[in-house]
């Protein structure tokens, strides 16, 4: 009998555990996560480490959301458990499908309350496709509406629906409060630490099955950056073994791209990483000598240059454009404001953004940059505003396909609102205009409503500011691509004109107090405007031009302190995502270190005015 090297030598390597925490947002995922980094005896002080541990990024914190994955190793009970912490947000999928074949079980968390929600059935599935044995934690059992039987039953149809081997129905079921440590395999009887969920992790997640004799191989994952060292290379490695000093072979599909020596080899401890002098098949490890290596790439051994498969992502469905700011303020609050400074943050940013697609443009210094969605996109104009840089966008357009027959295919998603009874029909109202149909409507008997639809791309633009608005507060909406479907035809936009200013200088109140009585303003008295900046929104469909730079006129006869004296209602400020939903095909948002400053593509009122006659009789 023929028997191969990988059948007779396969062991497994019962020191250690690979596992992913997938949850949708807000869940409990980094709660429970910073539960298991202080119960594993990292900190000196664990009541000092304080919360978010593993949410380094500002960004991060500031919006409550996992953006980046990342990974951290604890030890239990002499074994090393590697933790994959992956984002929430559907907006960042990229981030969970680069890094889910780092592990080998998932620890899926799911609200006590809310039950699977999108992102919870798209993680899942990609998690059982490749395999991942699962862990069911149902979190925020001491929630007033909690309804932990439903959710239950609504997770083990979840499963059904997904999983693709027999053995992936038979999953351990955990309670658990993430926020106080907590955990049990009973809601009533919680243990007052989280050492039942480290047992089971060990005791589902399957031991990695190893070949130390195999010729090495690994995937990267993840990149990161290091002032002394360089580029570093993040990733599994699935066979054989690795030294510092070592030659390797760095390959894609094409071939042998390049052979470089491992200058230096680190394996993950706690929240870092620490030097090694081996890398062992089965382990997450971080090397660097590969200065031009890319997320999905191979690092084989040169005699043995085995490509893997390259890691799946899905489209992107939203695009914008980046360009160099033609404000007549240019320059005056950025760092880095050149088209060549741009180009170059964003090419820097494809190499560990893999969902993100950049593209020239017929202008060179304008680039067309595509992402799953709105959310993706604003994270993406804030990093780069807080690094110094200075440019203006465009409105986010969805990204459509050509069917075969010449069809005009969108992008579809499925949308979950859930929210009062008493807003049922305002929400019903507003995804109504924007093209959406209901699929199902459940609800919970305790005044909470569950609305799920399928709506375009486009018309999730806007939607949760004016959802917020509309329900006061009182919804919650998130949403996956689900498929593509032929065009649905124009959504009409609710929004009005503008109040467009007609000159360059400060906004003083007396000019501020006559454009407020035409509309609601956007700036305050002592904010620097230029001609075609837009300064308000008009309640009528047109634009209008103002001068809110316009002072009192002074004159020789006195007057009383009530003729002087000019009240004035606060400016509206918008939020990065509003203003981005606010713009029309013939605006821009122009993005600095300081502010942002809404504006017409044309700024002289004279070429606006040819513009739109032109487009008239075009």
């Amino acid at each position: 009998m023929n028997m191969t090297m990988t059948e007779t030598t396969l062991a497994a390597r019962t020191d250690l555990r690979n596992i992913a925490i997938i949850a949708h947002v807000d869940h409990g995922k980094t709660s429970l996560v910073d539960g298991l980094l202080k119960q594993s005896n990292l900190f000196r002080d664990p009541d000092a480490a304080g919360d978010l541990i593993m949410d380094s990024n500002d960004l991060e914190r500031e919006r409550g959301i996992t953006i980046l994955s990342k990974n951290t190793a604890i030890m239990y009970q002499d074994v090393k458990i590697n933790v994959i912490d992956t984002p929430g947000h559907a907006d960042f999928g990229g981030e969970v499908e680069r890094v889910l074949d780092m592990a080998d079980g998932c620890l899926l968390l799911v609200d006590a309350a809310e039950g699977p929600m999108p992102q919870t059935r798209t993680v899942l599935s990609q998690a059982l496709a490749l395999g991942l044995r699962p862990i069911v934690v149902i979190n925020k059992v001491d929630r007033n509406n909690a309804r932990i039987d439903e959710v239950l039953e609504l997770v083990n149809d979840l499963f059904l629906d997904l999983a693709v081997e027999p053995e992936q129905l038979e999953f351990p079921v955990m309670f658990s409060i993430a926020r106080e440590g907590k955990a049990g395999f009973s809601p009533d009887t919680l243990q007052p630490d989280l050492r039942q969920l480290l047992d089971t992790i060990l005791e589902t997640v399957p031991a990695p099955l190893v070949d130390d004799e195999a010729p090495f191989q690994m995937r990267i994952t993840s990149l990161d950056y290091d002032a002394h060292r360089g580029r570093i290379a993040i990733g599994r490695v699935h066979r054989g073994t690795v030294t510092s000093g070592a030659i390797l072979a760095q390959v894609s599909e094409e071939g042998i791209q390049a052979r470089q020596r491992v200058t230096s080899l680190m394996t993950f401890e706690g929240l870092g990483r620490r030097d090694a002098e081996i890398g062992r098949a089965g382990e997450l490890i971080a090397i660097t000598g590969f200065g031009e290596v890319k997320i999905g790439q191979t690092i084989t051994d040169p005699d043995h240059p085995d490509a893997m498969s390259k890691v799946h992502i899905d489209e992107p469905t939203l695009k914008l454009t980046f360009g160099v700011s033609t404000s007549p303020f240019s320059g005056q609050d950025g760092q880095y404001s050149t088209s060549r400074q741009l180009g170059d943050r964003l090419a820097q940013e494809l190499e560990r953004n893999l969902a993100l697609r950049v593209e020239p443009t017929d202008q060179p210094d304008i680039f067309a940059v595509s992402g799953r969605g709105e959310l993706h996109l604003s994270i993406l104009i804030e990093t780069m505003r807080r690094e110094g840089y200075e440019f203006q966008v465009s409105r986010p357009e969805v990204i459509t396909k050509i069917a075969d027959d010449g069809t005009v295919m969108e992008p579809i998603e499925e949308l979950t609102v859930d929210t009062p009874e008493e807003f049922v029909g305002t929400v019903t109202e507003l995804t109504g205009g924007r093209k959406a149909r209901m699929l199902d409507m459940i609800n919970d008997g305790r005044g909470l409503v569950r609305l799920v639809y399928a709506i375009p791309t486009r018309g999730l633009i806007g939607l949760r500011s004016a959802l917020l608005t509309a329900t006061k507060g009182n919804s919650n909406m998130s949403a996956r691509l689900i498929e593509f479907e032929p065009w649905m035809g124009p959504i009409v936009s609710s929004r009005s004109g503008v109040l467009v200013a007609s000159e360059t200088g400060q906004a003083l109140a007396n000019g501020l107090a006559n454009a407020q009585e035409r509309g609601i303003t956007f700036v305050g008295p002592g904010t620097e405007v230029y001609e075609g900046m837009i300064v308000g929104q008009n309640p009528r469909p047109d634009d209008l031009v103002v001068n809110v730079c316009r002072a009192k006129k002074l004159t020789n006869i006195r007057s009383s302190t009530s003729d002087i004296s000019v009240r004035l209602t606060p400016p509206t400020e918008f939020s990065l995502e509003q203003c981005l939903d606010f713009l029309q095909d013939d605006e821009l948002l122009e993005v600095t270190p300081k502010s942002y400053r809404l504006r017409k593509r044309l700024l002289n009122q004279d070429a606006r005015a040819k513009e739109k006659k032109r487009a008239k009789f075009a």
